[in-house]
């Protein structure tokens, strides 16, 4: 009997660490349910049900009618703590009718596509990766560009060609989030004078899953859809490229930089609330979530082993320990921006604050407290387009 129970204990602790695993590496599936209840509207004004996402901090989105409708929330006016709801500015309905009901709260605070959030001209257009085409925004400067169709990328151009300075700005999205993540930073880099190319990669709601699977890869493998972006920027003549990442979009962005022949003309990077070190916030969901950090450790083993990983379902093993960007700090050349809260309760502004302090030579750290995770525009916008607008000009 004392076998058996140790068998039943080892096979629960082995399917608790391979849970845990493939959880890390698998976006959310289907369409999101409505977590927000509105519970009136008036006159430039919206009253909900109150909760932690309701209650926050600056300016947010609402998606209505299952994301066909689309509503822009301002600051709180009121939050009555005895009857649970709270009162917030209605800046506009985009799309759609706003009505008492069901609906569900954007942390983007846009939604649609930079022509329609923005008033910014934009063009759909198709990077050629190794997977095959990847949709991507293309939202020129103020002095245009000759972007190539997907089917007839040239050479990339050399340097000289072409008349003046072209910088374009790459922008990737986060774990689980869309494109419209990245709508917040277009106006300041489109007044900066910069062409922006918004990507998708392998492996998110946008695209066919890699080899009949969709496994995130952590910026082990998605890293290569932003070097065919930098590809597509380069021969549509840009001379420079900056890369902007959120979230796992900074964790993409730093395998580029380390592992890609492009790397070479990317000239600045901004990251917002990015991961450093992916050991570290798998560490921070473990304990948030009370796992032990035995069971944590060997499920992050699990997905960096080469067998181990066919149980996560991954094309390839992660290296976390090439994820570590406080340890291999040293490495960086490219001058950095990071934005982040030390308030963020998914991605912990520790590993940001070793690397700025280890690398103040080339890493500048700004900080917005108070926001949530990636929510560091919506909580001061005016300080975040300030901080990048400095940054890229280099003041």
């Amino acid at each position: 009997m004392a076998a058996s129970a140790a068998a039943l204990g080892a096979a629960t602790v082995s399917a608790l660490v391979t849970f845990l695993a493939r959880r890390v590496v698998t976006p959310e599936a289907g369409e999101r349910a409505d977590d927000v209840q509105v519970l009136g509207v008036g006159a430039g004004t919206i009253t909900l049900r109150a909760d932690p996402e309701t209650t926050a901090p600056g300016r947010y989105g609402l998606w209505l009618d299952g994301a066909t409708g689309h509503a822009r929330l301002g600051e709180v006016i009121d939050h009555d703590q005895h009857s649970g709801t709270v009162t917030r500015h209605l800046l506009g309905v985009d799309r759609g009718r706003l009505r008492e009901g069901g609906a569900r709260w954007n942390q983007y605070f846009h939604a649609g596509t930079p022509s329609a959030a923005l008033g910014l001209a934009h063009r759909d257009v198709l990077i050629d990766s190794d997977l095959g085409p990847i949709p991507a925004w293309l939202v020129e400067s103020a002095h245009g560009t000759d972007a190539p169709g997907a089917a007839d990328l040239p050479g990339v151009a050399e340097p000289g060609q072409g008349a003046g300075r072209q910088v374009w700005a790459i922008l990737v999205h986060g774990r689980g989030a869309t494109r419209e993540e990245c709508l917040r930073a277009l106006p300041v880099l489109h007044r900066l004078g910069l062409t922006a190319l918004v990507v998708s990669y392998r492996n998110d709601a946008e695209l066919e899953p890699t080899l009949g699977r969709s496994r995130y890869h952590l910026g082990e493998s998605e890293w290569r859809d932003v070097e065919a972006a930098i590809v597509y920027a380069l021969a549509a003549g840009a001379r420079e490229v900056v890369l902007v990442g959120w979230s796992m979009g900074g964790a993409i962005i730093l395998q580029l930089l380390d592992r890609s022949w492009t790397a070479d003309r990317v000239t600045s990077v901004v990251l917002d609330a990015p991961v450093i070190d992916w050991r570290d916030v798998l560490d921070h969901h473990a304990r948030l979530y009370r796992v032990p950090r035995r069971i944590g450790r060997m499920s992050q083993a699990l997905l960096a082993h080469g067998h181990g990983r066919r149980l996560a379902q991954l094309e390839t093993a992660l290296r976390l320990d090439r994820m570590d960007w406080v340890a291999r700090c040293q490495e960086l050349r490219v001058p950095m921006l990071i934005i982040h809260s030390p308030d963020d309760d998914f991605v912990p502004w520790g590993p940001a604050q070793q690397l700025a302090e280890a690398r103040a030579d080339l890493v500048r750290l700004v900080s917005i407290p108070g926001a949530g995770h990636t929510r560091e525009w919506n909580v001061d916008p005016d300080a975040w387009d300030a901080a990048v607008a400095r940054f890229l000009l280099r003041d």
